[in-house]
Formats: C-alpha cells, sequence, structure tokens
C-alpha cells in the first residue's frame, strides 16, 4: 500500500474535542458559496470507477446495494461511503473520494441507501436522515468477515448525519478507526427553514424533484401504506411539507417537526466515542451560519474543523496552476491515512 506524504496544508490541529481553523483556502474564481456548491456539478468529470456491485439481503425482508471498489487491493483496509439526500452511486464526490482511496490501497465500500437506487426498495420505508441502521449492521458485517481490517466511514451532508448518529449510538462498540462528516446539517429543522428561503430554494427544488421522483417509482412497485397521502406529497412545496407528508409517516414519525428533532446528530455529539473528523463551511448555503455546534457539545473523540469559504459539499481549491483542485478529498483521504495503525499505513 502506499504511504501518503502529509502536505502540511492539509493538516488540521491535532486538539480533539474542539472547534479549529481549517486550512482550506477557496479557488481564487471561486469565493462565493454557491459558486464552490455548484462548480463540482458543471465542471468536474465522472470519475470512472471500476464498481463491483454486492446486493445483500437485510434481515427485515428488504435489500441494500454497496458498490466495492476492491479489486486492486483485496485485502486493503476498508472505506465505508455514505452518499447525501439524492445521491446514489453516481454521486461525484462518492467517486472522486473512492478513486483517491484506491489509489492509497483501500478498498472503498459505497453504500446506496435503501430507495436511492433506480429499483425501488421492498419495504414501506426511505432513507432518512436517522436511518442508521443499515450502516451499523453493515459495520458489524465487515468487522466479523475481517477482524484484522481497519474500517473507516465517510459521510457527505445526510450521510454525514446518519454516520454521526451511527457513531453516538454505537459508542464504543463503533468497529471503526476513524470518521469524517463533511457539510452535516446539524439541526434539521434549522436547515429545512433555511432552504425555504431566498436562493437557497433552487437548492431545495432541486433536491425535491429527485425525491418526488423517487416516490412516484416506489408508489408505482410497491403499495404504500394509508398513512401516506400520494398526491399531498407530490404536491409538496418545501421539505417541511415533504417530510410532514412522506418521510416521516412512512417511518414512524408523528410529523416533520418529530422527524428533524429525534434524527438530527447535533444533540449527540458528545456520545461519540471514535475519533472523528467533521469538516465544515461557515458559508454552507444550505443551512443557517449559527448551526455549528460548540465546543462542548463535542466529545473529546470529535474535532470540528471549520473554514471561511466551501460551500456546500465544495470545497474546491486551486491548484499551482489554477485548476480546480478537489481539496476535501484530498483532506478526507489524509485523514484517513494517519489513522491507520503504522504497518497497514506503510505496507
Amino acid at each position: 500500500m502506499a504511504l501518503l506524504i502529509m502536505d502540511p496544508a492539509l493538516s488540521a490541529s491535532p486538539t480533539i474535542g474542539r472547534r479549529v481553523e481549517s486550512r482550506f483556502r477557496a479557488h481564487p474564481l471561486l469565493r462565493n458559496a454557491h459558486q464552490q456548491t455548484i462548480a463540482p456539478l458543471l465542471f468536474r468529470r465522472m470519475p470512472v470507477l471500476d464498481l463491483r456491485i454486492e446486493r445483500l439481503e437485510t434481515p427485515d425482508g428488504d435489500f441494500v446495494d454497496l458498490g466495492w471498489v476492491d479489486r486492486r487491493h483485496p485485502s486493503g483496509p476498508i472505506a465505508v461511503l455514505l452518499h447525501g439526500l439524492g445521491g446514489g452511486f453516481s454521486s461525484l464526490y462518492l467517486r472522486g473520494l473512492a478513486l483517491r482511496l484506491e489509489a492509497l490501497g483501500w478498498r472503498a465500500l459505497l453504500l446506496q441507501l435503501r430507495g436511492a437506487g433506480e429499483e425501488p426498495n421492498r419495504l414501506p420505508r426511505s432513507y432518512h436522515h436517522g436511518d442508521t441502521a443499515d450502516l451499523r449492521w453493515i459495520w458489524q458485517r465487515l468487522r466479523a468477515a475481517e477482524p484484522a481490517t481497519p474500517i473507516a466511514s465517510v459521510g457527505w451532508s445526510m450521510g454525514g448525519n446518519i454516520l454521526l448518529r451511527a457513531l453516538a449510538e454505537e459508542g464504543e462498540q463503533a468497529p471503526l478507526c476513524a470518521a469524517v462528516a463533511a457539510s452535516v446539517p446539524f439541526r434539521l429543522l434549522e436547515c429545512a427553514e433555511h432552504l425555504d428561503r431566498g436562493f437557497a430554494r433552487v437548492y431545495q427544488r432541486h433536491l425535491l424533484t429527485g425525491l418526488k421522483d423517487i416516490v412516484r417509482r416506489k408508489h408505482a412497485a410497491w403499495p404504500l401504506p394509508p398513512s401516506v397521502n400520494v398526491g399531498r406529497v407530490l404536491a409538496s412545496r418545501n421539505f417541511f411539507e415533504f417530510d410532514d407528508a412522506f418521510t416521516a409517516p412512512l417511518n414512524g414519525f408523528a410529523d416533520a417537526a418529530d422527524y428533524y428533532r429525534r434524527t438530527a446528530c447535533g444533540e449527540v455529539l458528545d456520545q461519540v466515542r471514535t475519533p472523528t473528523l467533521i469538516v465544515h463551511a461557515e458559508d454552507d448555503p444550505f443551512m443557517p451560519r449559527g448551526i455549528m455546534p460548540s465546543a462542548s457539545q463535542l466529545s473529546p473523540s470529535v474535532t470540528l474543523e471549520v473554514a471561511e469559504r466551501g460551500g456546500h459539499v465544495g470545497f474546491v481549491a486551486s491548484d499551482r496552476y489554477g485548476r480546480a483542485d478537489w481539496w476535501l478529498e484530498r483532506r478526507i483521504a489524509a485523514h484517513l491515512q494517519q489513522s491507520l495503525p503504522t504497518a497497514a499505513a506503510t505496507a
């Protein structure tokens, strides 16, 4: 396995359990939060992966699809990657990190959450911000199959929220050497309210369009329970209305407010026991600036690295020639590589 030589510009403060300043510097032509957020979607080529698809039958009679990038390094450490809302195997950030980790000798395991693929999942449930059961189950399967293999996990946006909640639920039992979460919606109600204002509605409209397509496919393939009024779901104008009509009743929550309260990760970060890095931009256009947790809300295992700019899952820097540099992937890969036992990192 290749040894990663750390770029000093990638190193965060070693302080644990505190908020630290990131060394990320935005590309000089992409200093606006919306530019940072949208630029990868407009200008980045789709990373090409040798993806091996594995379908797992879940204990409750449903299925999840896994995408393995493991042919080059069949015995390397494993990084389980979780996409954000509306994402899946085709998410640029997911594929970009998988490719970078493969070059470092890792196996990447892309988890496509239930219902996120083209084929609807079977059961009357959907993926959501508190949907931790499948991730925790996969961690345990991996650990049982390979007791000595280092395992890490990375999540972006909603996937980061799921990851952090899973870590809090597992506590000392989480079988990971490290975790990274990026652009996390720490308090969901505030994020939903923020996305229903101003330019943020553009992002909301885009994401809702994709979510409604998922509902249509699911409704056509499998019966939905009487608690879900499909007409009301498809007529929803914002996240609160959508989650109140679909996500909450389908997944056992009283309403959208109850769903947001019970699944947000911001209140459980003091329960995380796995070494965890959270990377966040102050100008993230998906949420208000004051949403980040204070140092007192973080466990000693958590470092919150805050950049002044970066947008939402953006963090586009510049290389020496002025070309786009996908800094977040370098930062995550560096952190994961540093987490490995010395023997694994230098093998």
